[in-house]
Parts: structure tokens; C-alpha cells; sequence
């Protein structure tokens, strides 16, 4: 247990402006009451209904950032509050914004060496029947820059490919078309240095899309995973290179598939992953004896000045 007297007043922000409003309302209030549990001076604070300023004046002296989406995990609220000097959690600008846009994620992680599905950005103008031939069908579109697998279509003919760009380009303007990797969902938890245990994610459409996240019971979750000693720990490796490569620091989630032939394939890094029921983070925690309450504070230690 890290002293929770050296913190000063903190900022828990939630809400904030993005599609996943709602999800974050959850997450900060989970966070929130872990916080006040362990006698931190913990106080909720949306960026939606005040501005960013007012923690400097309702002097605050640290932030935990429960925002997920845009405005709160892209780099825009890092940048403010590097502004303002204040600490706060997760990684910074740059690697937040990274993380981000998915179709950046990816040039990264393929000038790296590290294993993605091919992909095709779409627009208004291309041929629907050569992405199909070229990525194959099913496929998966989705916007670069949006969580929780909003706006996300899987497609299984190429004549629904247009209704499924519409669909992403309500949430962005850059969309991508990415290869279907049929295989076994993991998520791969990170905690500062250190990689926590693989959950695998069985939903039961066999897409784990923001129903399956959120609102069904039917998901299932598996921790341990089920896969050997050595199957995890090389691909919790692979996923700490992955998740670095990109700048991120203090803690996140990075998202893969492992297909039948055992071929890793990385989707995405979450650096501000949730924090609610149906989170997998504090799930991935409490495997290694990290109950909740101790997981945010460690995440609130870990709080830096970009």
C-alpha cells in the first residue's frame, strides 16, 4: 500500500464530452469511492460543465483522468493539465493521441515490426469490391479516432461496405476497413513496468462490440486465460513493446486476437481503459491479489508531470 497522504487534493475527472460519456460517468465514480475509501481528498470534477482552470483555482494538486474518448484520451486534457503543471495519470500527449487514432497506431506498430491486421482507409471514392478481394470478407470497419468499438461494423458483404463507412464516418473522418482475424480475444492489462495476467474474452455474437462490452451478462471473461506459461508470458511481452513503442507510460490495456495457427495480431492500446463493472484492468488485478481500491491508488501513484 503506497501512503496516501502525500496526494493533496485530487481530481477525479469523468463525464467530459465524448461518445463515451456515460461510461466514464461509471468509471470515475468507481474511482472516485476507491479513493475516498483509503482517506485520499478525492473530488469529482467533469470538464464538460467547468473549465479545465477551475482545478487550479479550486486548488487541486493532483488528477486522475477517468475520461475515456475524446477530450479526456486523446491528448487534449494532458496537454491542459501539463499546462497547469499539475501530475495526472496515464501517458502523455503525445503517446495519448497515438493511441488514439488507430490508423497511426498502426503505421507505428508495422514500421516496428509489430503484428497488426491489414487494413484499408476508406472514403467516398473507393472500390468496395477491391477492398473486399484485398482484405477479404468478413471484414471490420470502423473510425480511427473513437472507443468502445463505437461506430464499429462487421461486414460480411461487400454491398454493405457503404452503410458501414456511414455508420464510422458519423464518429470520424478518417474510417478504416481491417482484415476479420477470427481467433481468441485477449486484453493485456499494463501497470507501469509491469504486464498483468491475459483475460480472454469470449462474447457471445462473436463480436466484442459496445453491447457485448457494456450491456450484456452473456460475455464471458477467462483469468487465467487458459493459455500456457510461455504462450502468456511472450505475449505479454510482445504487448509491453507494443504498448512502449507508442510512448505510453503508467498504465493502459493493449487489445489482441490469437488465431488458430497461434499468429498474434494487435488491435489497439486503451490508455485510459475503464474502470466499471465489466472492466477488464481491475479484473486482470485482482488475479495477482491487486484488489480495487489498491489498483487506483497504484494507478494515482504513478501520476506524472509530462
Amino acid at each position: 500500500m503506497v501512503s496516501n497522504h502525500n496526494f493533496g487534493k485530487v481530481a477525479v475527472l469523468l463525464g467530459g464530452r465524448s461518445a463515451e460519456r456515460e461510461i466514464s460517468l461509471q468509471s470515475g465514480k468507481a474511482v472516485l469511492e476507491a479513493l475516498r475509501r483509503q482517506g485520499v481528498d478525492a473530488h469529482p470534477f467533469d470538464p464538460s460543465e467547468q473549465p479545465m482552470e477551475a482545478l487550479l483555482h479550486q486548488g487541486f494538486s493532483r488528477v486522475h483522468i477517468a475520461l475515456h474518448g475524446r477530450y479526456g484520451e486523446d491528448g487534449t486534457v494532458q496537454g491542459a493539465l501539463e499546462l497547469m503543471g499539475l501530475p495526472y495519470t496515464g501517458s502523455g500527449v503525445l503517446a495519448s493521441a497515438l493511441a488514439m487514432d488507430k490508423w497511426r497506431t498502426k503505421l507505428l506498430w508495422q514500421a516496428a515490426g509489430i503484428n497488426t491486421p491489414r487494413y484499408v482507409v476508406l472514403n467516398e471514392q473507393t472500390d468496395f469490391d477491391l477492398v473486399s478481394r484485398e482484405l477479404g470478407l468478413p471484414l471490420i470497419v470502423k473510425p480511427s479516432r473513437e472507443g468502445s468499438t463505437l461506430g464499429l461494423s462487421k461486414v460480411i458483404k461487400a454491398t454493405d461496405l457503404p452503410a458501414a463507412l456511414q455508420l464510422a464516418a458519423e464518429h470520424d473522418t478518417t474510417v478504416l476497413a481491417e482484415q476479420f482475424i477470427e481467433g481468441m480475444e485477449l486484453t493485456i492489462a499494463i501497470l507501469g513496468e509491469m504486464t498483468l495476467p491475459l483475460v480472454r474474452i469470449q462474447a457471445e455474437s462473436g463480436l466484442y462490440d459496445y453491447e457485448a462490452k457494456y450491456m450484456s451478462d452473456t460475455t464471458r471473461y477467462f483469468c487465467p486465460s487458459g493459455l500456457s506459461a510461455a504462450q502468456e508470458e511472450a505475449i505479454q511481452a510482445q504487448a509491453l513493446q507494443a504498448h512502449k513503442i507508442l510512448g505510453c507510460e503508467g498504465w493502459g490495456r493493449v487489445d489482441a486476437i490469437l488465431d488458430a495457427s497461434h499468429q498474434l495480431y494487435f488491435l489497439e492500446t486503451n490508455t485510459s481503459p475503464g474502470m466499471t463493472a465489466h472492466s477488464l484492468v481491475p479484473m486482470a488485478a485482482k488475479a495477482v491479489g491487486i484488489s480495487f481500491d489498491d489498483l487506483v491508488l497504484r494507478i494515482l501513484e504513478l501520476a506524472h508531470v509530462g
